[in-house]
């Protein structure tokens, strides 16, 4: 298992935006108990969906750092979504620039770096291949 810079930066990306999902977890909880939430089922749901994503961001970050193919790809998803939040956050009736410019800035923070995973992947793979011949 051979680490390098991008896949490092990757990982820690990935594990940071798992602890921030959690955090916002912790929040809901929060608020669901201060009695804020407008449906019980529904803030119940939401905190459950919350914990699942940052289990999955956080495999994502495992699978990156053991430099194995679906943690990259799953990464890189994350972070095309959560570009796709920064985008809504920018628009609409309800819009928070500053909020979503943040956000973007962590989604490309963790896609460079876990595109750049996968090309390094792709090349070593196909050398590796190159050499069986």
């Amino acid at each position: 298992m051979r680490t390098n810079a991008s896949a490092r930066i990757a990982t820690i990306v990935l594990a940071l935006e798992a602890l921030g999902l959690l955090i916002v977890a912790g929040w809901q909880v929060l608020e669901l108990m201060s009695g804020d939430a407008g449906s019980a089922v529904s803030g119940i749901a939401l905190i459950v969906l919350t914990v699942i994503g940052a289990a999955a961001v956080a495999a994502f970050a495992v699978g990156t750092a053991r430099d194995i193919s679906w943690g990259r790809s799953g990464g890189i998803v994350a972070q095309l979504l959560v570009l796709a939040v920064a985008l809504g956050a920018v628009t609409g009736a309800y819009a928070h620039p500053l909020i979503g410019l943040g956000l973007a800035v962590v989604g490309v923070a963790g896609l460079v770096p876990l595109i750049l995973e996968v090309r390094r992947a792709g090349i070593e793979r196909k050398r590796d291949e190159d050499g069986r011949r």
